[in-house]
């Protein structure tokens, strides 16, 4: 196996440092070495504070990866690392095209959304990497004796690599507590992807991407986040306290 990544604590949960996030995944992958991916950003940050079950998530996760530009901000001025973002969408893009070119014989599967987005995002990567394998594809709304049917969907199916599309926290429990019926397969919290790649909404601009922004287009295009985006000032805050008193790397 290739090196470890560094990890580094932020509010006391783990964001894991490295060059090369998608060429490590697919080494577990070829591996068949179980992988929960989760992609922190404030706001999940301050969930965790609240929900100890998302917190201990989190730091059971083989790969949390700086999404939010809060997290990034964080490890460049209070740990002085040079790290970049990392957007789930854009390393579970990077893995969809991966894995269709180098025809590694992974198959994937799309779980989320509302009835039918699921299909679209499918639909639109194979049209875009037609070497992908899609095992298949499920809403995120559905009564308890379809997810038990969607249980032994993903047993028989076996899919190496899966998207979940829950949104936070409901996505990263939904992935521990079901990771088992695949323990070989690579899970990835994917939040509101799907929307994107089916087409539903679109993402911010570039240029407010690439200056911490992205949060702002958000809040523009749907004016009800704005009590979660409350997150942000207070992260902010505890981020500032706890950068000045607490270790860096923790392993």
């Amino acid at each position: 196996m290739s090196k470890q990544p560094k990890v580094f604590s932020v509010l006391g949960l783990p964001v894991h440092i490295m060059t090369d996030y998608s060429s490590w995944l697919l080494e577990r992958l070829q591996n068949g070495v179980g992988t929960h991916v989760v992609t922190l950003n404030a706001e999940m940050t301050m969930q965790a504070e609240q929900n100890k079950s998302l917190a201990q998530v989190i730091k059971s996760a083989e790969l949390v990866v700086p999404d939010g530009a809060g997290v990034v901000l964080f490890l460049q001025w209070l740990r002085w690392q040079k790290v970049q973002r990392v957007p789930g969408i854009e390393l579970a893009e990077t893995l969809l095209r991966q894995l269709g070119q180098k025809q590694t014989g992974a198959s994937v599967f799309f779980y989320g959304g509302a009835p039918g987005v699921a299909d679209k995002a499918a639909e639109f990567w194979l049209s875009q990497v037609p070497g992908l394998r899609v095992a298949g594809t499920h809403s995120g709304f559905h009564s308890q004796a379809e997810e038990e049917q969607l249980r032994q969907t993903l047993v028989q199916l076996q899919p190496q690599v899966i998207f979940v599309g829950l949104g936070v926290p409901r996505q990263e429990l939904w992935i521990a507590q079901n990771r088992k019926f695949c323990p070989r397969a690579i899970w990835i919290g994917v939040g509101g992807s799907f929307d994107i790649w089916s087409g539903t909404k679109d993402r911010a601009p570039a240029w407010l991407a690439n200056n911490h922004l992205e949060w702002l287009y958000r809040l523009y295009k749907e004016p009800w986040r704005w009590r979660r985006m409350l997150a942000l000032p207070k992260f902010a805050v505890k981020s500032l306290v706890y950068g000045l008193t607490a270790k860096g790397a923790i392993s």
